[in-house]
């Protein structure tokens, strides 16, 4: 079997309509699966879960899904210095106060984990786990740096053996290492990218009786502009713009706003 997994949409609605897009015209995936985060520092946030609901698109919760949907005082994201703490008390304060009620219930109703079964139950086949965060807590960034001990242990604690692939987000920068024959995915972030590349991102995962497990990760270029103004058009920090541009490195300030709310 082929999924397309994708993570880490954080409300950026032409981010994530290019990714589908681009899955839709590929032959052979038979399913697509998100790995949490869909709301959050993009002005999209009902618009971003309507259309995963219209596909059909399951998934689990990541950290901002659960934090918003329970009204969490913060969104549990790390922070890398005092500014970059201000500006995300501001994009939680704005994602609590613009996503409708019925948004926020189908965000409490995600599930913390998600285990399929490719080949089928009835098998002693691969199962494909899909976290956001690490298996206790949708917060824990499992970054590349985490050594194959943390991995070890991770994957010791969600039941996998070799064959197996524990797949998430989170860190939004996409990696692949295999520890003890267990595969660790991440499948980086199509709405906030943050390794210097700002076109969206995804992972195809490929399961096949008796054959390697495949994983490709996938770059798919949009309309980055036409976020960014969206952004600047609203009362989102203008940060998040340049965040986009840039592919998650540090930008230049952006010019101040004009009367109109645009630059």
């Amino acid at each position: 079997m082929r999924f397309a997994l994708i993570s880490d949409i954080h409300a950026n609605l032409p981010a994530l309509d290019a990714v589908l897009a681009d899955i839709a015209a590929r032959s052979g995936v038979d399913a697509t699966y998100h790995l949490g985060d869909l709301v959050g520092y993009a002005p999209w946030p009902d618009e971003t879960v309507a259309r995963l609901r219209s596909e059909r698109i399951h998934g689990v919760a990541g950290n901002y899904d659960s934090t918003v949907a329970t009204r969490a005082p913060h969104c549990g994201c790390r922070y890398e210095d005092p500014k970059q703490e201000a500006l995300s008390h501001q994009s939680y304060a704005w994602t609590l106060a613009h996503t409708s009620p019925q948004t926020k219930a189908y965000l409490a109703g995600l599930p913390f984990r998600i285990d399929v079964r490719p080949l089928g139950g009835h098998v002693s086949g691969p199962t494909v786990t899909l976290i956001h965060g690490n298996q206790v807590l949708n917060t824990v960034y499992v970054h590349a740096q985490r050594p194959d001990e943390f991995l070890g242990k991770m994957g010791e604690s969600v039941g996998a053996r070799g064959g197996d692939i524990v797949c998430f987000g989170h860190t939004h920068v996409p990696w692949h290492r295999q520890v003890d024959g267990v595969h660790f995915v991440n499948t980086g972030s199509v709405g906030r990218p943050k390794d210097g590349d700002p076109r969206a991102g995804y992972v195809l995962l490929d399961v096949a009786d008796g054959q390697p497990v495949r994983m490709e990760i996938v770059r798919v270029s949009y309309d980055v502009e036409a976020a960014a103004r969206a952004i600047l058009a609203s009362t989102l920090p203008d940060e998040f713009a340049g965040q986009l541009r840039t592919g998650g490195i540090a930008a230049p300030a952006t010019p101040p706003r004009s009367p109109g709310g645009t630059v």
